[in-house]
């Protein structure tokens, strides 16, 4: 087994309150998740609190996606943390978690995923490192995090 972490950041130019509400509400993770539009026919499935600490999200849906689920495990202004299990393609379990820093105008918003390799995953890791297999997909997520909480925001324009 071999461990592994992938982290990103990016600023976002809103308060944390509204990123934070689009991060600890798996219903608004539509709008931003980078593998919500891989399969759009997913099977998505809410339960638990309906947002922050027990709230639970589980999907199943074609090859490339996958199922698996996540719980939020806790959730303060600064930081949400989850739990999050793939059952398809591979089993594993890895921690996840979003720290929101206020810097002037912006949030400066890091996601984390740490975890172990096993099986066929550990044999591949050197040849594919998790950081590379894993880190453009939080890149592009944080992209359209940042579109999508600047963009509401703003507001309806008029």
């Amino acid at each position: 087994m071999g461990a592994f972490e992938v982290v990103r950041t990016t600023s976002i130019g809103v308060d944390a309150v509204v990123v934070h509400a689009f991060i600890n509400d798996f219903h608004h993770w539509p709008l931003w998740s980078p593998w919500e539009d891989i399969d759009p026919d997913m099977e998505r499935i809410h339960t638990g609190a309906p947002s922050g600490v027990g709230a639970c999200y589980a999907w199943s849906g074609n090859r490339k996606a996958g199922a698996g689920s996540m719980q939020i495990t806790s959730s303060t202004p600064e930081q949400i943390e989850l739990v999050l299990h793939f059952l398809k393609p591979f089993s594993t379990t890895n921690e996840v978690w979003f720290e929101l820093v206020r810097v002037a105008d912006s949030t400066v918003v890091t996601w984390r995923m740490r975890g172990a390799t096993k099986g066929l995953m550990s044999f591949l890791r050197p040849i594919i490192p998790m950081d590379r297999l894993v880190g453009r997909d939080f890149e592009r997520g944080l992209a359209r995090l940042k579109k999508t909480a600047e963009h509401a925001a703003r507001g309806p324009r008029t």
